[in-house]
């Protein structure tokens, strides 16, 4: 079974629904299944800590998660451009898997959500993929081939998924949006089942 890890960190719940998406369009592809998995929040209090294990939604994500995958999603709503600060400090941790080349040659994909329509999105996938070239994994980005990507009138870039939520977090995943999510699944599960077989 060919094992794609989806992990991602939500605040408003969009991007949270863009992994269960992207989930399906991983488990739609022959002998593939997703691993959904959240980071704990950051916070500004010293002292404060996040449960060990999360009170609704999925596990926290662990470094065996990393070496147990063939492939990765990774999610996060736009922070000014970048990606969200919690995803960023489990990433950081991740210098032993760096070193042991745990995720080289391996998939990855990212995607995220952000209020307005130019409100970073394209900066944040790009800054999300530098990670991941740094432990050497093979960027799945969405070919201009996926109709939705031409047809949208939200979110949607060729670097990953993405959705434009309102500035109240009102608007939902539009019908071009959840295509594109399902889609980056399925190229990325695609793309680690025919690796794991080369």
């Amino acid at each position: 079974m060919t094992e794609i890890l989806v992990l991602y960190y939500s605040r408003e719940g969009a991007v949270a629904t863009m992994a269960r998406l992207i989930c399906q369009g991983v488990e739609s592809v022959d002998g593939c299944s997703a691993r959904l998995r959240t980071v704990p929040p950051v916070s500004a209090t010293p002292e404060a800590t996040a449960p060990k294990i999360p009170e609704n939604g999925p596990p926290y994500v662990s470094l065996d998660d990393l070496g147990q995958c063939d492939g990765l999603a990774l999610g996060s709503p736009t922070r000014f451009g970048q990606m969200a600060t919690a995803l960023k400090y489990f990433l950081e941790s991740t210098s032993t898997d760096w070193l042991a080349g745990t995720l080289a040659g391996k998939p990855g994909a990212v995607f995220t959500s952000s209020s307005s329509q130019h409100g970073g999105q394209e900066s944040t996938l790009l800054s999300m993929m530098l990670p991941l070239l740094h432990h050497g994994m093979l960027i799945c980005g969405l070919p201009f081939t996926e109709q939705a990507l031409n047809d949208t009138q939200t979110g949607g870039t060729p670097y990953g998924a993405s959705h434009v939520a309102g500035a109240q977090n009102e608007k939902p995943i539009s019908a071009e949006e959840k295509i594109l999510c399902r889609s980056l699944g399925m190229r990325l599960a695609t793309t680690a089942a025919a690796l794991t077989k080369a």
